[in-house]
């Protein structure tokens, strides 16, 4: 293993850690369990507020809660904090939440931190617990949106949750032919 000046270390784990907390928002939002799993040491603790438990067990309650109330969901993350003391890291990042309802209130936003204690365990940094603080919840009021706007997000195609889903496509590729939708 190549050792690199401490500085450039520091970097190096500060970016793997938010690497891992982007890839747990995505995990989460196509339901790819292990996607999920990769966030997680085997023995992670997550504590949501609505459930405490094991990373296994919250993956399976996360993935279920979403299946039920959402048409379709978004984890964002915001400022970010990392506070790195050897082979452990103490996060601090605000997260935004929007989620299109099945039941109650078309839409959903919420807004919070995940505070974490992540390890590096055999080169590998991931959550070793997971505090989830929400700090605000609100429903927007519906708004209408000009029917162009409507049209060029149809275009946009349907998001999936699972390995279909065309952020797994590799290479990237554009299919749909030349278009303008006209304004």
């Amino acid at each position: 293993m190549t050792a690199f000046p401490a500085e450039l270390q520091q970097l190096i784990d500060r970016q793997q850690i938010y690497d891992c907390i982007v890839r747990y928002c995505s995990g989460v939002d196509r339901f790819d369990r292990e996607m999920l799993r990769s966030a997680y040491h085997p023995d992670a603790v997550d504590d949501h507020g609505a459930f405490v438990g094991s990373r296994d067990e919250f993956i399976e309650w996360a993935i279920s809660y979403h299946q039920k109330y959402q048409h379709h969901h978004k984890h964002y993350v915001l400022n970010h904090r990392c506070e790195l003391e050897g082979m452990t890291a103490h996060t601090e990042t605000y997260w935004l939440f929007s989620g299109k309802n099945k039941i109650g209130p078309p839409l959903s936003l919420c807004g919070g931190r995940y505070l974490d204690r992540f390890e590096k365990r055999d080169g590998k940094w991931a959550i070793a617990a997971r505090k989830c603080i929400i700090e605000w919840t609100s429903e927007p009021p519906e708004t209408v949106m000009p029917k162009e706007n409507l049209e060029a997000a149809a275009l946009t195609g349907v998001p999936l949750r699972n390995k279909d889903d065309p952020s797994y496509m590799r290479p990237l590729k554009v299919t749909r032919a030349k278009f303008v939708l006209p304004f």
